[in-house]
């Protein structure tokens, strides 16, 4: 008579330790024309690492329900396409897996929105050189709204101090400490111009990078790869790179976000402004607009008659950076 031998492990299986059944890695499936490459890639992920686990015991020792619940989350979040091409309810499906899961890890909830463009909509952007005093709140404003990395004090928005008579940026002072505005000077704000033409789409090799159909040029931070392509590629210097972790603390951390715009990033991928589309696709403006005293920022809808910003492109001498490199940037200066 054969005497039960234990598995060896912490559980009360009590059962004999057979060889492990060979797992089911999807190859019999990968040619057949319904699965796809990715498909087939988790099927064979899954089958091996279920393989390497039923090796080991023939008993399986269970997690709780809300470890199940997010090793699962987890999975499907790594094995998710780019965002571009998922349907309407893959969008909302993976909206709600990031809430579920930032829930999970924080015990905070947040609202991420996936919110697409509205039709016969162009934002667009005009910046008063006469209004500008050099103030900072825009960039503030910017930081907070948008969850920026505090430690490296990420900013997506320059201000550039310039003497009175000439508009050199080389010469211009990025990181004043001095009382505001300085003698002699006059002050430009730069960020993503979200180009027409945008030159840091057409160098992306994996396609994390795209012109919405308001105009807003975003990224899908999970797909980006940060290999810096684009942030070579832009003349605005409107790219921004986490060489770290960002770290935002958590009583600070912008709750209502959008999945392309200000939801929480990781190290090694591009960002930048989005236009604040969590606000500007719900009719709000984007907070560097709100929070400027002066009134120098104007955004608005170009397609719109009426708007603002239509009857400053109408109405005044407005001018655009490095126009002759036919990137044709929805962000243009004038003044009073």
């Amino acid at each position: 008579m054969e005497e039960n031998q234990s598995c060896g492990h912490n559980c009360s299986c009590g059962s004999k330790q057979e060889s492990a059944p060979t797992p089911d890695t999807g190859f019999g499936q990968m040619g057949d024309a319904k699965t796809s490459r990715r498909g087939a890639l988790k099927k064979l992920t899954l089958g091996l690492l279920t393989g390497a686990g039923m090796a080991s015991t023939s008993c399986s020792v269970v997690g709780d329900d809300d470890t199940k619940e997010k090793n699962s989350l987890k999975w499907d979040e790594f094995f998710k396409k780019n965002y571009r091409v998922m349907t309407e309810k893959e969008q909302k499906d993976t909206v709600k897996r990031l809430e579920r899961l930032y829930e999970m890890n924080t015990g905070k909830k947040i609202s991420v929105s996936s919110k697409g463009a509205t039709e016969d909509v162009l934002y667009g952007y005009a910046f008063n050189i006469s209004k500008c005093q050099g103030y900072m709140d825009c960039v503030n404003a910017c930081v907070e709204e948008n969850n920026q990395d505090r430690s490296s004090e990420m900013q997506y928005i320059r201000i550039h101090e310039h003497k009175n008579g000439q508009i050199n940026f080389e010469l211009a002072e990025d990181d004043f400490f001095h009382e505001v505005p300085a003698e002699g000077h006059f002050y430009m704000g730069t960020q993503c111009f979200h180009c027409e033409n945008p030159p840091c789409v057409d160098v992306c090799p994996v396609e994390a990078t795209w012109k919405e159909k308001d105009g807003i040029v975003v990224i899908d931070y999970d797909w980006c790869i940060g290999c810096r392509y684009c942030m070579a590629a832009c003349p605005y210097d409107g790219r921004r790179f986490n060489w770290k972790q960002p770290e935002v603390p958590e009583n600070e951390v912008n709750k209502d976000q959008h999945y392309l715009g200000n939801r929480l990033r990781k190290n090694g991928v591009m960002e930048k402004c989005t236009f604040c589309i969590q606000r500007s696709r719900n009719g709000k403006n984007p907070a560097c607009v709100e929070a400027c005293p002066t009134g120098a920022r104007i955004f608005g809808n170009i397609l719109d008659p009426n708007s603002e910003i239509r009857w400053v492109l109408e109405n005044k001498k407005v001018f655009r950076l490095k126009e002759d490199l036919g990137t044709e940037p929805k962000f243009w200066y004038f003044m009073d």
